[in-house]
């Protein structure tokens, strides 16, 4: 099973809870301090909530495609490797209360796609490796930048 994912920034995660559970019908299926997300089955959709004060409310975080194993994740990373894009792939990472594989790709304009597979539930955020030479953006938890913001 593919789909596809939307990751939003929201200013106030209990009026988007409250809000997209009313749009689409459907609970949240995980709930975390400052996340969740709603598995819709129809439309196939991840709708991922990210409460980030430092964004403005409504904006993108990222995109992504759900798939269904590690197999689909590498199959996707040499498929755009051979498309010529540039490709980040991370293993067993922990992200958005999740371990997951995954292969990041950018679009010319900067937004960021993720092709990933979640291996486990998990009961961290996950913080993102730090790119050379960037700095680390502190977490609410004194860590890394957030795995996927």
């Amino acid at each position: 099973m593919s789909r596809v994912q939307l990751a939003l920034n929201v200013s106030d995660l209990e009026a988007a809870v409250d809000f997209y559970a009313k749009l689409f019908g459907a609970e949240p299926a995980k709930r975390r301090p400052g996340y969740a997300n709603f598995a819709i089955a129809e439309p196939p959709l991840k709708l991922v909530l990210l409460e980030n004060a430092a964004a403005a409310g409504g904006t993108l975080n990222h995109l992504g495609v759900e798939v269904s194993s590690t197999d689909e994740v590498s199959a996707a990373t040499r498929r755009l490797a051979g498309e010529g894009l540039p490709t980040d792939t991370e293993e067993n990472v922990t992200c958005c209360y999740a371990v997951q594989d995954k292969v990041w790709v950018s679009d010319p304009d900067g937004a960021r796609w993720e092709v990933y597979t979640v291996l486990a539930d998990s009961q961290d955020f996950g913080v993102a490796p730090i790119a050379a030479g960037a700095a680390a953006v502190p977490d609410a938890q004194g860590g890394g930048a957030p795995c996927c913001g």
